[in-house]
């Protein structure tokens, strides 16, 4: 498969990709008119019924027709100005990202991993140098801890040297709220563009988490996120890079933070552990459920499930992208599969899995991506609430969800319900 690919790239015109406007190509700033045409769209079809029947009862009802329109509208607005600053990618570059997928699409055959995903990942050790330090944002209190990471992608895989050059991604960084005696925790995974604390605490209502549902939180931040940042424009760097060779490092190193911050949970405590991810971080957790059978609970939030397939459709749609750009989105396809959630099985119980996702995600697709993993994990209990991707941070009835979840879980007790603020 990967010769096939190679043998066609050569055929495509050397100009390809030069046709790419420059900053003033009206193509590119057009993006940003779209999202209400776009939304109108996304309506006309709901309202005309299937195969989004509940959509359309929800379309035709007041406010959450409304919210879910206005949480529609943000997210194709999101989408816009994405397209918008998209810098337009060198053919060199291009042709460097091809040419590195298709060997490491190569090798990967060789090992068999495409066939056994799961000897792609390696286990982590704990962390040997935690380190903690007291921060404040707003009225929340917390612990920033930080660790070596000891991710490094295989020794002779394409684009590993490039990976290990982002010095700042070598530490791992947690935000921690802790209790004083023993408290069962809950560890959360952030979206794409987070990993700053404002944002982070806030979205997971980590102060609600711990002082009304006394739980332990920890806020993993994603590889080049926040901290871990190389300091380059937010969309050249994971996940929203088109090459597919640092996203592929990005989720590895994400599920080995992740497993090695579990693992150093459990070196502390024997209390449990759940697990919740919002969109990328709920790709995060989906993976890690297929290798933690331990975990109290896994709840992935508006989880993507196909990241080639979700940044392939929100690129551009200009004349920047052509034969050689469509080979790589192919040759991402094939790699992207050993960090999809679809590829492994689930070890965490049946009833210890829970999805929620807004049925008006234009984000997130809500066929496309959400329920591949609703049947990849057999039917687990999943809340679809009235609005978009967006709207899950401010959205009551997740909050609720949330609780039930950690309820049934055994993470939290009856007496600790309260409404989610």
């Amino acid at each position: 498969m990967a010769n096939c690919l190679r043998d066609a790239s050569r055929r495509a015109p050397a100009d390809a990709l030069r046709r790419t406007g420059n900053a003033l190509d009206p193509r590119r700033w057009s993006e940003l008119i779209r999202p209400l045409p776009r939304s109108v769209a996304f309506a006309a079809r709901a309202l005309r019924g299937s195969p989004d029947e509940p959509l359309a009862r929800i379309l035709a009802t007041r406010p959450e027709g409304i919210a879910l329109l206005a949480g529609a509208f943000l997210d194709e607005m999101l989408t816009g100005v994405f397209r918008a600053v998209h810098p337009p990618r060198p053919e060199a570059e291009i042709r460097k990202s091809l040419d590195d997928a298709l060997l490491a699409i190569e090798r990967f055959e060789r090992h068999g991993w495409f066939e056994t995903p799961t000897r792609f990942h390696r286990t982590p050790p704990p962390p040997a140098d935690p380190s903690f330090s007291t921060a404040h944002t707003g009225r929340i209190a917390y612990e920033h801890l930080t660790f070596t990471s000891g991710y490094a992608p295989h020794r002779d895989d394409p684009g590993r040297e490039r990976w290990l050059a982002y010095e700042a991604n070598a530490t791992a960084h947690a935000w921690v709220l802790r209790h004083d005696e023993a408290r069962p925790w809950i560890v959360c995974v952030h979206g794409a563009l987070m990993g700053h604390p404002v944002l982070d605490l806030s979205a997971f209502r980590a102060r609600w988490l711990h002082h009304r549902l006394r739980l332990n939180v920890a806020v993993l931040v994603l590889p080049l996120h926040g901290p871990r940042s190389s300091h380059r424009l937010p969309s050249n760097d994971f996940p929203v890079t088109v090459d597919p060779l640092d996203t592929l490092h990005g989720v590895t190193q994400s599920v080995w933070d992740l497993r090695r911050l579990l693992a150093w949970i459990r070196r502390e405590t024997e209390e449990p552990i759940g697990l919740q991810g919002m969109s990328l971080g709920g790709h995060t957790v989906a993976i890690a459920a297929g290798f933690e059978p331990d975990l109290a609970c896994v709840i992935a939030g508006i989880p993507v499930v196909d990241l080639s397939e979700l940044f392939g459709g929100h690129l551009p749609e200009r004349a920047l992208y052509h034969d050689e750009y469509a080979r790589l989105m192919q040759a991402s396809h094939r790699l992207l599969r050993l960090v999809s959630p679809l590829a492994f099985p689930p070890l965490v119980p049946a009833e210890r899995r829970f999805i929620y996702a807004g049925i008006g995600d234009r984000l997130v697709h809500p066929r496309r991506q959400v329920q591949q993993l609703v049947a990849h994990w057999e039917g687990p209990t999943t809340a679809w609430y009235p609005g978009g991707h967006t709207g899950a941070f401010r959205s009551a009835p997740i909050g609720r969800f949330v609780r039930a979840a950690l309820e049934h879980s055994g993470l939290v007790t009856p007496e600790a319900r309260t409404t989610a603020s």
